[in-house]
C-alpha cells in the first residue's frame, strides 16, 4: 500500500528527498489547475514553482493527522496568490477588458479577472463578482477543486463551521442574484430536454 501524503511529508522531514517529490507529483496537476483558473496558464506556471518552494519550506508545520495534503497545498497556493496580488501596482489592471468591481481600499480582489475568464453566462459572472472573497473561494474550492467543505475551510484557514456558513451564504447569494432565476430555469429546461 502506498504511503499517504502525511507519511511522505514526515519522511521528507527526516531526510528522504524523494518523499516530498512524490507529494508534488501527486498534486501538481490539481494545484496547477487551481492557479490557472485564477491567473491564467502562463502566470500559473510561474507561481506553481513558488507554491512548491513555500510548501517545502513550511512542511514542518503540516498537520500530519490529515492524510491528504491537497487542501493544505491549496492553502499554500491561495497564500501565494494573495502575495502575488498584493505585490501588483494599484494602477496595473489584471486584464485589459476587466471592469474593476472591487474596493481597492480593502485590498485588490483578483476575482474580477477570474470571473472574466469563466466561460459561463455573464449573469453568473456578475453574481460571482457580488460574493465576498471568502465565499467565492470556498464555493470554487468545493465546486472546481472537488474539496469537502471542511477541507476547503482548512485550505483558507477557517473552521469547518465557518466554511459551511460561507458556502451557504454563497449559494443563497447566487440563487438570489439578479438574472440567476432565469439562468437556472434555462439550464433546467435544457437538462430536462436531454
Amino acid at each position: 500500500m502506498d504511503p499517504d501524503d502525511a507519511e511522505l511529508i514526515g519522511r521528507s522531514l527526516h531526510g528522504d528527498e524523494d518523499a516530498f517529490v512524490e507529494v508534488v507529483r501527486r498534486h501538481e496537476a490539481a494545484v496547477g489547475a487551481y492557479l490557472a483558473r485564477r491567473v491564467g496558464r502562463d502566470l500559473a506556471e510561474d507561481l506553481l514553482g513558488e507554491v512548491w518552494v513555500a510548501a517545502l519550506t513550511s512542511r514542518a508545520a503540516y498537520d500530519r493527522s490529515f492524510p491528504d495534503a491537497r487542501p493544505w497545498l491549496f492553502g499554500v497556493a491561495h497564500n501565494t496568490l494573495r502575495r502575488h496580488w498584493r505585490s501588483r501596482p494599484d494602477t496595473e489592471e489584471p486584464l485589459a477588458d476587466v471592469t474593476d468591481i472591487t474596493d481597492r481600499a480593502s485590498g485588490w480582489d483578483p476575482w474580477a479577472a477570474v470571473d472574466s475568464r469563466v466561460d459561463v453566462e455573464s449573469v453568473l459572472r456578475q453574481a460571482l463578482a457580488l460574493l465576498r472573497p471568502q465565499q467565492r473561494e470556498i464555493l470554487t474550492l468545493v465546486a472546481w477543486e472537488d474539496l469537502t467543505v471542511a477541507d476547503a475551510g482548512r485550505a483558507i484557514g477557517v473552521p469547518p463551521g465557518t466554511a459551511r456558513r460561507y458556502l451557504h451564504e454563497a449559494r443563497m447569494a447566487l440563487r438570489n442574484a439578479p438574472g440567476m432565476a432565469a439562468l437556472l430555469t434555462d439550464h433546467n429546461t435544457i437538462k430536462e430536454a436531454n
